[in-house]
């Protein structure tokens, strides 16, 4: 099971979502998008949050009232760092995770941690909580699917992007080669480049042998 929520401080409004219990944490782990961006309080156990990026969006592309919907809920579903004033909650791209073996159900590793961003949370906030509340679901997805229906509307995407690049080359070629075409005709047509069958003489020239 995943709880969703959306955070509405901006429009459209941007979808977080966690893991019920670590089980389910290890799937998102597993079948997550290179478009979600992880949440996690720093040092203490914590829930798995997570944003989907919008397309073209980048990490520091984020609005600050988005993160700190995500780091409210991430401290809010941490034993410890419900309790806890002044937590970092550290966040990074998915694809920035790491899952090695002899890891704990759930837990997670980082490749990067150049490419880990952290943000203060002072103090847990009700009304932030009580805003997310109220959009909160639970729903059984099946993200395994849903990983392979991403990946494959996104190798479709390239294969379109290519053909139409491909259309746009063939026509600026065809392009490239009618004004050539067009430019060696005016060179032909004009005047001091063409000639006559009359000698400066006054005499035709024709000689037929």
């Amino acid at each position: 099971m995943v709880f969703s929520f959306t955070s509405q401080v901006v429009s459209p409004g941007v979808p977080l979502f966690m893991g019920v219990d670590k089980f389910e944490n290890e799937e998102l782990i597993k079948w997550g998008w290179p478009e979600d961006v992880w949440f996690h309080v720093d040092k203490v156990s914590s829930a798995h949050v997570y944003l989907r990026l919008r397309p073209g969006q980048t990490i520091d592309d984020i609005p600050t009232a988005v993160l700190e919907d995500a780091a409210q809920l991430v401290k809010a579903n941490s034993i410890q760092g419900s309790k806890m004033n002044d937590v970092d909650v550290v966040y990074t791209m998915w694809t920035n995770l790491k899952k090695s073996d002899g890891m704990e159900v759930g837990q997670v590793g980082i490749h990067k941690e150049k490419e880990v961003r952290k943000i203060r949370v002072a103090k847990k906030s009700n009304d932030i909580l009580n805003r997310l509340s109220k959009t909160k679901k639970v729903t059984d997805p099946d993200l395994r699917a849903e990983r392979e229906r991403r990946d494959r509307e996104e190798k479709e995407d390239k294969k379109r992007l290519l053909r139409e690049q491909h259309e746009r080359e063939k026509e600026e070629e065809r392009r490239k080669k009618e004004n050539a075409e067009l430019r060696s005709y005016s060179t032909l047509m004009k005047t001091e480049n063409m000639t006559t069958n009359t000698s400066g003489d006054g005499n035709d020239s024709d000689d037929f042998m």
